[in-house]
């Protein structure tokens, strides 16, 4: 990722409070070409994506065609998971987007856009929806109706 993603999502993690342990955990995309095509990339990764999921964990997957939440109901959802003490996993998608076994595994299909988004964007993204949820959840500020 580009510094610029780098430094943004570290800016919100670190603003995080000590109830949400927020990690990021990058699964190194397939090389194209020579004889890997995008079906065979998508395999590869899905392999090691299903892998770096961690047990029990409520999966989440990034999807233009998932629910499209308010940061208010990204909130209650953020609630909900933290009252019944669940792991929660996002995935994001590779260049080619993840295959149907991925798919198949999240409990919740979300989308942040209805455009497509450069993977590095969808993680700042993501993480200042999480952090937004957090100050929600906690009456600070930082989110304004």
């Amino acid at each position: 990722m580009p510094s610029w993603v780098q430094e943004a999502v570290a800016d919100y993690a670190k603003r995080f409070t000590q109830e949400i342990r927020f990690q990021v955990k990058e699964i190194k995309p397939e090389k194209r070409g020579a004889g890997v095509n995008a079906v065979q990339g998508m395999a590869a990764e899905e392999k090691r994506l299903l892998a770096a999921i961690p047990a029990q964990s409520f999966v989440v997957v990034l999807d233009e065609r998932g629910q499209a939440p308010t940061s208010m109901q990204l909130a209650d959802w953020l609630r909900d998971w933290q009252h019944q003490g669940q792991h929660v996993c996002f995935i994001i998608g590779g260049a080619d987007g993840l295959t149907d076994a991925v798919k198949a595994r999240a409990q919740l299909m979300m989308r942040l856009s209805s455009l497509t988004l450069p993977h590095g964007m969808v993680r700042v993204m993501l993480t200042e929806q999480l952090y937004r949820a957090q100050s929600i959840l906690h009456n600070h500020p930082y989110h304004r109706e």
